[in-house]
């Protein structure tokens, strides 16, 4: 084949192939009025050719590029209507998201590192305690654990051994602990789903700041107002995460959506807002009924209100608003509990010194009460 024959069979396949690459307006026409390619041209319109028929034989998934953000949409498949995303540090830029895309919702970590690892910690020490003290008949501990003395033994909330013996650390230690099976299940079970999300959002810090000062001040509240009580449970740390997302709606409120994600961070915050005074409500009404301790529950729910507006008043976006709160948040907070720890050493607490004998005390008011843990007192 000579080059003239080959020049026609290119030019031939351009016509019928690829008809939209037509050449400049200032290029010669033949007098038969057809398209005349140029040397120059010839090998654009190649690449052009080779091009279009690679995407034919390229799978069907489309690039969309907007910015910094990339993603793969492969239209053959649905797609969920939203998702969440870690947002990590080493992101680069800004991120929007197109009305065609899902919406993302973006969190600080992918899972609750702390919130499960409290929750494995308090089921490995219920496990231990009930099989070190035994189990207590329902009449004793309908929650189906430990005798109270045992409760007691392992760091229990005791308000003589905290008033008087200066034991404060068991203003802490509660939280690790609780009445039983029963009891257990229903504290983890909030703790993992609802806890751990928050703990996602916010960021282990936060979340373990929020979580350890709540549990301190639902001990400080029970000890005030039932002093002649043996109580434990996480339920007063898991209200004040309740109380802190109250006290995040309440500082972000005012934030601007200007990005889809923004958007997208109102929509979810405001659900939980109704899902949080809903759950609250709940609490609180259960909290008034037998061997429930409701000071523990409005003291955590106080506490987590508190420490979140002293901690998410940190990012509000206004200067002037984000030092208000944040000061604010910090004074009340510091105020508050020293004022309750002053109190409830100042003398006005006068708890049972019975309590001092668990076991003793206990024995008062059941007849097959058994002492497994609990130090011997004549010793």
């Amino acid at each position: 084949m000579n080059m003239n024959s080959w020049n026609n069979s290119f030019d031939s396949l351009v016509n019928c192939a690829s008809l939209d690459c037509a050449a400049p307006t200032s290029s010669p026409t033949n007098k038969d009025n057809k398209r005349s390619i140029t040397p120059n041209t010839r090998g654009r319109l190649a690449k052009d050719l080779l091009k279009g028929l690679c995407r034919r034989e390229s799978p069907k998934k489309e690039f969309t590029m907007d910015r910094d953000y990339r993603s793969m949409k492969d239209p053959m498949k649905e797609r969920p209507p939203a998702m969440i995303r870690e947002d990590r540090k080493d992101s680069i830029g800004s991120v929007n998201f197109p009305e065609d895309e899902e919406e993302v919702y973006i969190v600080k970590q992918s899972m609750g590192y702390c919130s499960y690892f409290f929750s494995f910690l308090q089921t490995i020490i219920l496990i231990i305690m009930m099989t070190q003290c035994g189990i207590a008949p329902l009449n004793i501990n309908p929650m189906i654990g430990p005798y109270p003395d045992a409760l007691s033994y392992w760091g229990g909330k005791n308000a003589v051994n905290i008033i008087d013996d200066g034991e404060w650390w068991r203003l802490l230690t509660p939280m690790m602990l609780h009445a039983g099976v029963v009891h257990l299940f229903s504290n983890i079970a909030v703790q993992l789903e609802t806890g751990a999300f928050f703990e996602r959002e916010w960021g282990w810090m936060n979340w373990l700041i929020i979580y350890t000062v709540s549990a301190v001040g639902s001990s400080i509240l029970s000890v005030i107002c039932m002093p002649n009580s043996i109580s434990v449970g996480s339920s007063g740390a898991v209200m004040g995460l309740f109380g802190a997302k109250l006290a995040e709606v309440v500082c972000r409120c005012c934030e601007t959506a200007d990005s889809r994600a923004k958007r997208v961070a109102q929509d979810v915050r405001k659900e939980q807002c109704g899902g949080t005074l809903c759950a609250v409500t709940l609490v609180m009404a259960f909290s008034f009924i037998p061997f429930v301790d409701w000071a523990a529950h409005l003291g955590g729910l106080i506490s987590g209100l508190l420490t979140g507006f002293a901690v998410f008043s940190c990012s509000m976006e206004m200067i002037v608003s984000r030092v208000l709160f944040c000061a604010g948040g910090i004074i009340i907070t510091v105020v508050t509990f020293v004022w309750a720890l002053a109190y409830m050493y100042s003398g006005a607490v006068d708890p049972a010194e019975e309590l001092r004998d668990v076991c003793g005390y206990y024995q008062q008011f059941f007849d097959d009460y058994e002492c497994h843990c609990m130090k011997n007192q004549q010793d």
